[in-house]
Protein backbone atom coordinates (compact mmCIF):
# COMPACT_ATOMS: atom_id res chain seq x y z
CA UNK A 1 0.00 0.00 0.00
CA UNK A 2 1.29 3.44 -0.89
CA UNK A 3 2.03 5.97 1.84
CA UNK A 4 1.13 9.53 0.90
CA UNK A 5 3.56 11.60 2.87
CA UNK A 6 4.29 14.13 0.13
CA UNK A 7 1.83 15.25 -2.53
CA UNK A 8 3.96 17.80 -4.41
CA UNK A 9 7.18 16.29 -5.72
CA UNK A 10 7.85 18.39 -8.81
CA UNK A 11 8.44 15.18 -10.78
CA UNK A 12 5.66 15.99 -13.22
CA UNK A 13 6.60 19.59 -13.91
CA UNK A 14 7.94 18.71 -17.36
CA UNK A 15 4.80 16.86 -18.47
CA UNK A 16 5.79 13.35 -17.45
CA UNK A 17 4.62 11.01 -14.70
CA UNK A 18 5.74 7.73 -13.21
CA UNK A 19 3.89 4.46 -13.70
CA UNK A 20 3.69 1.75 -11.05
CA UNK A 21 6.76 -0.01 -12.47
CA UNK A 22 8.79 3.21 -12.18
CA UNK A 23 8.89 3.98 -15.90
CA UNK A 24 8.21 7.57 -16.99
CA UNK A 25 5.63 8.49 -19.62
CA UNK A 26 4.08 11.66 -20.98
CA UNK A 27 1.01 12.80 -19.09
CA UNK A 28 -0.85 12.74 -22.41
CA UNK A 29 -0.06 9.06 -23.04
CA UNK A 30 -2.93 6.67 -23.70
CA UNK A 31 -2.20 4.88 -20.44
CA UNK A 32 -2.36 8.05 -18.33
CA UNK A 33 -5.52 9.19 -20.14
CA UNK A 34 -7.15 5.81 -19.41
CA UNK A 35 -6.43 5.75 -15.69
CA UNK A 36 -7.17 9.48 -15.48
CA UNK A 37 -10.70 8.76 -16.71
CA UNK A 38 -11.00 6.06 -14.05
CA UNK A 39 -10.07 8.70 -11.45
CA UNK A 40 -12.67 11.11 -12.86
CA UNK A 41 -15.34 8.40 -12.71
CA UNK A 42 -14.41 7.66 -9.11
CA UNK A 43 -14.83 11.34 -8.23
CA UNK A 44 -18.29 11.42 -9.79
CA UNK A 45 -19.25 8.38 -7.72
CA UNK A 46 -18.17 10.37 -4.66
CA UNK A 47 -20.71 13.02 -5.67
CA UNK A 48 -23.43 10.41 -6.13
CA UNK A 49 -22.77 9.18 -2.59
CA UNK A 50 -23.66 12.66 -1.28
CA UNK A 51 -27.22 12.25 -2.54
CA UNK A 52 -30.31 10.66 -1.02
CA UNK A 53 -30.11 7.20 -2.62
CA UNK A 54 -32.10 3.97 -2.55
CA UNK A 55 -31.25 1.60 0.29
CA UNK A 56 -28.00 -0.30 -0.17
CA UNK A 57 -26.72 1.84 -3.03
CA UNK A 58 -24.15 3.89 -1.04
CA UNK A 59 -22.40 0.72 0.20
CA UNK A 60 -22.29 -0.69 -3.35
CA UNK A 61 -20.92 2.59 -4.68
CA UNK A 62 -18.15 2.60 -2.08
CA UNK A 63 -17.17 -0.94 -3.10
CA UNK A 64 -17.06 0.21 -6.73
CA UNK A 65 -14.85 3.14 -5.73
CA UNK A 66 -12.35 0.70 -4.22
CA UNK A 67 -12.53 -1.49 -7.32
CA UNK A 68 -11.87 1.55 -9.49
CA UNK A 69 -8.68 2.18 -7.52
CA UNK A 70 -7.69 -1.41 -8.34
CA UNK A 71 -8.55 -0.79 -11.99
CA UNK A 72 -6.60 2.46 -12.09
CA UNK A 73 -3.59 0.75 -10.53
CA UNK A 74 -3.87 -2.06 -13.03
CA UNK A 75 -3.96 0.40 -15.92
CA UNK A 76 -0.97 2.28 -14.44
CA UNK A 77 1.05 -0.95 -14.53
CA UNK A 78 2.36 -1.88 -17.98
CA UNK A 79 1.98 -5.61 -18.65
CA UNK A 80 4.92 -7.41 -20.18
CA UNK A 81 4.06 -9.81 -22.99
CA UNK A 82 5.33 -12.76 -20.97
CA UNK A 83 3.59 -12.14 -17.64
CA UNK A 84 0.09 -12.34 -16.27
CA UNK A 85 -1.92 -9.51 -14.81
CA UNK A 86 -1.28 -8.43 -11.21
CA UNK A 87 -3.07 -10.26 -8.38
CA UNK A 88 -4.87 -7.08 -7.31
CA UNK A 89 -6.56 -6.31 -10.62
CA UNK A 90 -10.17 -6.66 -11.75
CA UNK A 91 -11.59 -10.17 -11.39
CA UNK A 92 -14.37 -12.11 -13.07
CA UNK A 93 -16.20 -12.30 -9.72
CA UNK A 94 -16.28 -8.48 -9.56
CA UNK A 95 -17.84 -8.38 -13.02
CA UNK A 96 -20.39 -11.00 -12.00
CA UNK A 97 -21.29 -8.93 -8.93
CA UNK A 98 -22.01 -5.91 -11.17
CA UNK A 99 -24.21 -8.16 -13.33
CA UNK A 100 -26.10 -9.40 -10.25
CA UNK A 101 -26.65 -5.85 -9.01
CA UNK A 102 -27.89 -4.81 -12.44
CA UNK A 103 -30.33 -7.70 -12.64
CA UNK A 104 -31.61 -7.03 -9.10
CA UNK A 105 -32.19 -3.33 -9.83
CA UNK A 106 -33.66 -4.01 -13.26
CA UNK A 107 -36.23 -6.37 -11.73
CA UNK A 108 -37.64 -3.39 -9.80
CA UNK A 109 -38.16 -1.31 -12.97
CA UNK A 110 -40.90 -1.17 -15.52
CA UNK A 111 -39.56 -1.33 -19.08
CA UNK A 112 -39.05 2.15 -20.53
CA UNK A 113 -41.40 2.97 -23.39
CA UNK A 114 -38.66 4.91 -25.18
CA UNK A 115 -35.14 6.20 -24.59
CA UNK A 116 -34.49 7.74 -21.17
CA UNK A 117 -33.04 11.24 -20.95
CA UNK A 118 -30.39 12.01 -18.36
CA UNK A 119 -32.06 13.76 -15.45
CA UNK A 120 -34.98 13.46 -13.11
CA UNK A 121 -33.69 13.72 -9.57
CA UNK A 122 -30.11 14.79 -8.85
CA UNK A 123 -28.99 11.26 -7.92
CA UNK A 124 -30.27 9.93 -11.24
CA UNK A 125 -28.63 12.75 -13.18
CA UNK A 126 -25.30 12.00 -11.50
CA UNK A 127 -25.68 8.28 -12.26
CA UNK A 128 -26.18 9.21 -15.92
CA UNK A 129 -23.04 11.35 -15.75
CA UNK A 130 -21.16 8.38 -14.26
CA UNK A 131 -22.53 6.20 -17.07
CA UNK A 132 -21.19 8.52 -19.75
CA UNK A 133 -17.80 8.88 -18.08
CA UNK A 134 -17.62 5.08 -17.74
CA UNK A 135 -18.27 4.83 -21.49
CA UNK A 136 -15.54 7.39 -22.24
CA UNK A 137 -13.20 5.52 -19.93
CA UNK A 138 -14.00 2.34 -21.81
CA UNK A 139 -13.12 4.06 -25.11
CA UNK A 140 -9.80 5.26 -23.64
CA UNK A 141 -8.97 1.71 -22.48
CA UNK A 142 -9.88 0.35 -25.94
CA UNK A 143 -7.47 2.87 -27.47
CA UNK A 144 -4.77 1.81 -25.01
CA UNK A 145 -5.44 -1.88 -25.71
CA UNK A 146 -4.92 -1.22 -29.43
CA UNK A 147 -1.36 -0.08 -28.64
CA UNK A 148 -0.35 -1.98 -25.49
CA UNK A 149 -1.31 -5.11 -23.56
CA UNK A 150 -4.33 -4.59 -21.30
CA UNK A 151 -6.11 -7.27 -19.29
CA UNK A 152 -9.44 -7.97 -21.06
CA UNK A 153 -11.34 -7.98 -17.77
CA UNK A 154 -10.72 -4.21 -17.52
CA UNK A 155 -12.91 -3.61 -20.57
CA UNK A 156 -15.62 -6.03 -19.45
CA UNK A 157 -15.77 -4.39 -16.05
CA UNK A 158 -16.20 -0.90 -17.51
CA UNK A 159 -18.84 -2.11 -19.97
CA UNK A 160 -20.90 -3.68 -17.18
CA UNK A 161 -20.37 -0.66 -14.93
CA UNK A 162 -21.79 1.78 -17.46
CA UNK A 163 -24.86 -0.44 -17.92
CA UNK A 164 -25.27 -0.63 -14.15
CA UNK A 165 -25.22 3.15 -13.82
CA UNK A 166 -28.04 3.41 -16.37
CA UNK A 167 -30.18 1.02 -14.34
CA UNK A 168 -29.28 2.74 -11.08
CA UNK A 169 -30.23 6.12 -12.58
CA UNK A 170 -33.68 4.73 -13.30
CA UNK A 171 -33.83 3.22 -9.81
CA UNK A 172 -33.06 6.66 -8.32
CA UNK A 173 -35.93 8.11 -10.36
CA UNK A 174 -38.57 6.40 -8.23
CA UNK A 175 -37.85 3.02 -9.84
CA UNK A 176 -38.22 4.55 -13.28
CA UNK A 177 -41.61 6.18 -12.67
CA UNK A 178 -40.03 9.65 -12.68
CA UNK A 179 -37.73 9.07 -15.66
CA UNK A 180 -37.56 11.77 -18.28
CA UNK A 181 -38.46 10.11 -21.57
CA UNK A 182 -37.25 11.15 -24.99
CA UNK A 183 -39.84 12.91 -27.10
CA UNK A 184 -38.63 13.17 -30.70
CA UNK A 185 -38.66 16.74 -31.96
CA UNK A 186 -39.82 16.55 -35.55
CA UNK A 187 -40.06 19.64 -37.70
Amino acid sequence: MSKLDRITTGGGDKGETSLVDGSRVAKCSLRVCAYGCVDELNSIIGLICCEDLPDGLPKKLQLIQNQLFDLGSELATPLAEDCNKPDWGITQSQIELLETWQEDANNKLQPAATFVLPGGCRGAALCHLARTVARRTEREVVALAAEEKVAPLCLRYLNRLSDLFFVWARLCNNEGRDDLLWQPQRS
